[in-house]
């Protein structure tokens, strides 16, 4: 994967300026307006249609180190990467005057290590020339030998362009339209090619009685980039996709259509009734999830070059798609570059993940991020800028623990405070300190309470105040909190409210909790003191991650079972923890 980019010349990088990168994973490129996040992740497009064009038109051979000869010309109706009014506006300030090198001005070259045993440092540099409105590229530098693999990048922008028809497209014809910033153009393209992929994986599968051997079915479901995608949108959206077939003789444009689904027997299926919609109906957070989802599948693909993906969606979809795509990084070894203006992805991910554009380097503590987020502006930093007006904070683990914890102080009768900002942090305690303590110096007065889940430490060690150490209530202004139980699901296995909630009775819960988790739920279910064996539990697990959930069993999640708790229900600690926040906000 690419390790190092060295620009010179192009748009607003005029010396040359060299990034260098992690080759693997997700790295999130970060900085203010103008900083050359859009620009760099434009600059390795140009690169990849250089290396594309080339490679058709003279041959692999063409980019060894041994190779020589003249560029190859394109015109501006054939540059497709990145719109531009004309060509000239490749060029920093708009200069191309001839220079060292055949007036090949501006340059973009890439550096990464082979993938052999022991890996071999390879780059490949393009120049760029123009002549009366022709574009000139030309290999200007290589070590590259036969038989090395060169990355494959494809430049996704903000989803744009979906239309009612959509033809069959040439794998130029994509290309031009998504460097037209147009993604959403070719996106049932896309989606029919892993559909026919999937078929045509299937039917060969299949044995001489026409049947998928169980063991062939789970390989197509694990690998295959359809069954994959279908997963992930039946887990996040509820929504299924259906294709139809495409037949070049008398078919004109791909029809994809999504649905809403439901879990029936295990399986995910249509809703009886539901309609089957065309795609361009859609709401625009799902079109954009969908279209960088897909591209992240796309197996032919090393590099994704993601510009604000977050676009469009709701913060608790910004986590999520940020951890697929990370998961996604780490099984098929791509590597991610993707520039983002969200505090709250910013906010979430590895500091060591975070690229600052104008330092051309990554952040190394909880100090530089602090001071990334004061350096974006009011216009991207709203919570911050929410933080400086109120300056009380709450740090908690997740958007779920948020909306259960919303859920029970509705039902108690406590309003939530309007002037808490609320910050997911899913570090330990001592980089909650450090967090809070560059927060503190540029907020004066700043407040916090920070709750984690109690997961792995001793039942004993947290108080019945949720305190867990020995400095007292607001030393430093950071009170910290965790709660007496594993995590805060624990708090939601009340068997009467998830019956409520899944509309069963009573004994059904109880009698599920006890066959398939092993637990059963006393009397004294609220207390602080609760049995150590229904402390110790994890209400995670049970709740929503195992393949016997209650939220696969019976289709309830975790804030219907909290909303469905009646106020003398609810555990002493949520009690608590509420009362605190409460008291936190009228300090």
């Amino acid at each position: 994967m690419i390790s190092q980019v060295t620009i010179e010349n192009f748009k607003r990088f005029k010396a040359p300026t060299e990034f260098v990168l992690k080759p693997e994973g997700v790295t999130f490129l970060a900085g203010g307006n103008n900083s050359g996040k859009s620009t760099l992740l434009q600059a390795l497009a140009v690169w990849e249609f250089a290396r594309s064009v080339i490679e058709v038109n003279k041959g692999k051979a063409a980019l060894l180190d041994s190779s020589s000869g003249q560029g190859v010309g394109v015109s501006a109706e054939e540059f497709s990467p990145v719109v531009l009014p004309n060509l000239k506006h490749l060029w920093s300030n708009l200069k191309v005057a001839n220079g060292a090198g055949g007036g090949y001005t501006l340059r973009i070259r890439c550096d990464w290590q082979t993938v052999t045993n022991p890996p071999t440092d390879r780059h490949l540099e393009f120049g760029f020339a123009l002549a009366n409105d022709r574009l000139f590229l030309k290999r200007t530098t290589s070590n590259l030998a036969p038989g090395d693999s060169i990355p494959r990048m494809a430049y996704l922008p903000p989803f744009a362009g979906i239309t009612p028809h959509e033809e069959r497209m040439s794998p130029a014809a994509r290309k031009r339209w998504m460097g037209r910033g147009l993604a959403g153009a070719v996106l049932r393209n896309l989606l029919y090619d892993f559909w026919d992929q999937n078929g045509k994986a299937q039917e060969q599968a299949r044995g001489l009685n026409g049947r998928i051997p169980k063991s062939e079915r789970a390989k197509i479901l694990k690998n295959d980039s359809w069954e994959q995608l279908l997963q992930v949108l039946e887990e996040v959206f509820k929504t299924g996709l259906s294709v139809n077939p495409f037949n070049e003789l008398y078919h004109t444009t791909i029809n994809v259509a999504a649905w809403d689904g439901q879990l029936a027997n295990k399986k995910f299926q249509k809703k009886p009734g539901a309609p089957k919609k065309d795609l361009m109906v859609e709401g625009s957070g799902f079109l954009q999830w969908l279209s960088v989802y897909a591209l992240a599948l796309n197996k032919e693909l090393d590099v994704l070059l993601l510009d604000e993906p977050d676009a469009h969606l709701h913060p608790t979809l910004q986590g999520y798609l940020i951890h697929k795509l990370g998961q996604l990084a780490r099984e098929n070894r791509k590597q991610v570059l993707l520039a983002t203006h969200s505090t709250t992805i910013l906010s979430e991910t590895k500091v060591e993940q975070i690229f600052r554009m104008e330092d051309r380097d990554y952040l190394i503590d909880e100090g530089g991020r602090v001071r990334l987020f004061e350096g974006l502006g009011s216009q991207y930093a709203p919570r911050l800028d929410q933080l400086k007006r109120c300056r009380r904070l709450f740090l908690h683990d997740g958007p779920s623990d948020l909306e259960i914890l919303q859920a029970w102080a509705k039902t108690l009768g406590h309003t939530w405070p309007d002037n808490l900002v609320c910050w997911k942090y899913t570090k330990e305690k001592d980089a909650r300190e450090i967090l809070f303590a560059e927060l503190r110096a540029e907020i004066h007065g700043l407040q916090a309470i920070s709750l984690q889940d109690r997961d792995d430490y001793r039942f004993t060690d947290t108080k019945e105040n949720l305190t867990f150490a020995s400095p007292s209530l607001f030393q430093k202004g950071l009170g910290l909190r965790r709660w007496r139980r594993r995590n805060i699901e624990n708090y939601l296995l009340h068997p009467a409210a998830i019956a409520r909630a899944a509309g069963k009775t009573e004994q059904d819960i109880r009698e599920f909790l006890q066959t398939v988790h092993g637990l059963s739920v006393t009397m004294n279910f609220k207390d602080s003191n609760c049995p150590q064996t229904l402390a110790n539990t994890d209400g995670k697990e049970i709740i929503t991650k195992n393949t016997r959930s209650v939220t696969v069993e019976f289709g309830v999640d975790y804030k219907k079972i909290a909303e469905a708790m009646f106020p003398e229900e609810i555990p002493d600690d949520v009690k608590t923890l509420l009362q605190q926040l409460v008291d936190l906000c009228k300090l």
